[in-house]
């Protein structure tokens, strides 16, 4: 005779919904990476690279949004060519972009902490666009202030040198900041309801 057994939920579908999305936002972010133009007078390339840390904010909050910028940022540090211009490895972290990459991390927790308010990510439907741009440009923020004292040390130059040359970054920065946020309002970019 056979037997039935009831079926275990192990993992929550939330969990799985939100595992899944930050590996998309992992995925998107390195190639993202790809799009981008190095400027040798400055050493750090222009790229599309914050949209993945923003979206990762908006679409997963803070907790899963970090932790879509951390497999990100580990695929690199082990070897994945998924850093700008199919940058890899550890040695990354040493140089002038480190801090930058470091700041995704960072600015994708906080993106989704001013967002939603709370660990447990809101339906994006629920978030405002003015929060979601105050979100943003939280996250910009903290971009820049992880990643220009970052290159600062490594140049040997001052933290006012260092954003002198990241100035020709600033207008185009901002202007990511609206087209994220305008991006995730049109559904374009969408994980949950």
């Amino acid at each position: 005779m056979a037997q039935e057994y009831e079926s275990v939920d192990l993992v929550g579908d939330d969990t799985v919904r939100n595992l899944a999305g930050a590996a998309v936002l992992a995925a998107l972010t390195a190639a993202l990476a790809q799009l981008s133009i190095p400027i040798p007078s400055v050493g750090v390339p222009f790229s599309l690279q914050p949209f993945g840390p923003f979206f990762a904010g908006l679409l997963l909050g803070p907790l899963w949004g970090g932790f879509a910028m951390a497999l990100y940022l580990a695929a690199g540090t082990a070897g994945a060519p998924v850093f700008a211009n199919g940058g890899a490895g550890i040695g990354y972290f040493g140089s002038r972009t480190g801090g930058f990459l470091v700041g995704f991390a960072l600015s994708a927790v906080v993106v989704g902490a001013v967002a939603h308010r709370r660990v447990e990510p809101r339906p994006v439907s629920e978030l405002s666009p003015a929060v979601e741009l105050a979100a943003v440009f939280a996250g910009l923020v903290v971009v820049y202030a992880v990643g220009l004292p970052w290159m600062a040390e490594v140049l040997g130059i001052s933290v006012g040198a260092a954003a002198a040359a990241m100035a020709p970054f600033a207008v185009p920065d901002v202007v990511k900041v609206f087209v994220a946020v305008a991006v995730v309002e049109s559904g374009a970019v969408a994980l949950r309801g």
